[in-house]
């Protein structure tokens, strides 16, 4: 890699923690989906006989999924993980305060700040990886692997779920629909990040060493009342774009209205949708230990955010 393309490199990184930082304060307030869908990691653990004695929670945001897994593998240290500082600074003050001063005491719970590309553990010091919603932050996904798999013990294992490809497809039509509409418009503006393909995420996972990989993917459709209440949610999960190719200038106003009204044209039952793809993996350190697998599946879930915000505990 040139000097040039780590140094920017380098740079968006530190857009995206500075993203996650000003998200930090209110990100439990609409993270609806992302702790759904850590759920149902935590559901798949149901399906593997693993006494873990150190889990890393890599992209632990303000905890969610630490608490949890500490909930589930009481004699375990928990260790979370994140990009963001001002994140971990949520995640220390999740639970009550005996809970908190326990954990301390026993030494149960770390907090570790740090770059998934670059994890600063030791080799094979880590049971299980659990990974909620992180890895689209990722920029060199071989690397980021290949880091799982050396702080991996033998027959450890990876569990994780990021966004595939069709995630905000609505939001990225309309701009290119908004950007088509202006006059001599010829930029290749990106609008929307882009995520990877499952079977990609999968080739990766071989690639990196770590074996048995298992990939299936979930579309959850969740339901907005306009396009700004979409865009205002996304700001507010820290969900920035930070494509190289993202416009790096002020959005027109006409841009702007374009954009909104090619939305409309998707409104279904009075809302509109917003699709996000979830992939799925696990995958394990080398070793005798295995998971019983399945094939890939893919299964379309319809979910209002109403009724996901009053159907999860927050």
């Amino acid at each position: 890699m040139s000097a040039q393309n780590t140094q920017l490199l380098k740079l968006e990184k530190q857009r995206v923690r500075a993203s996650f930082d000003a998200a930090a304060e209110h990100y439990d307030d609409v993270a609806v989906l992302q702790r759904e869908v850590g759920n149902r990691i935590l559901e798949r653990l149901d399906l593997v006989k693993l006494q873990p004695a150190t889990i890393l929670d890599i992209g632990a945001g303000t905890g969610v999924g630490t608490q949890a897994l500490q909930a589930r593998y009481k004699k375990s240290r928990v260790i979370a993980f994140d990009l963001a500082p001002k994140m971990l600074q949520q995640a220390r003050q999740r639970g009550g305060w005996l809970e908190r001063t326990k954990n301390q005491w026993l030494n149960k719970r770390g907090f570790v700040c740090g770059d998934a590309e670059n994890l600063p553990f030791a080799n094979h010091s880590v049971d299980l990886i659990y990974s909620n919603a992180t890895l689209q932050w990722c920029a060199d996904l071989d690397q980021t692997f290949a880091e799982f798999n050396r702080v991996l013990r033998p027959g450890g294992l990876l569990m994780f779920s990021t966004f595939g490809p069709d995630t905000l497809k609505e939001l990225r039509y309309s701009w290119r629909a908004a950007d088509t509409s202006i006059s001599n418009a010829t930029d290749q503006t990106a609008h929307v990040h882009d995520f990877i393909d499952m079977h990609d995420i999968g080739d990766a996972l071989l690639r990196s060493g770590l074996a048995d990989p298992v990939m299936d993917v979930e579309n959850f459709t969740l339901t907005y009342s306009d396009a700004y209440q979409l865009m205002r949610e996304l700001k507010t999960l820290g969900a920035n774009n930070v494509a190289n190719q993202r416009r790096h200038t002020l959005t027109g106003k006409a841009r702007i209205k374009n954009m909104i009204d090619a939305y409309e044209t998707l409104r279904i039952n009075g809302s509109l949708p917003a699709t996000y793809e979830i992939v799925y993996g696990h995958a394990w350190a080398p070793a005798l230990s295995k998971t019983t697998s399945t094939k890939g599946t893919k299964t379309e879930i319809s979910i209002p955010v109403s009724q996901l915000q009053t159907g999860i505990q927050r």
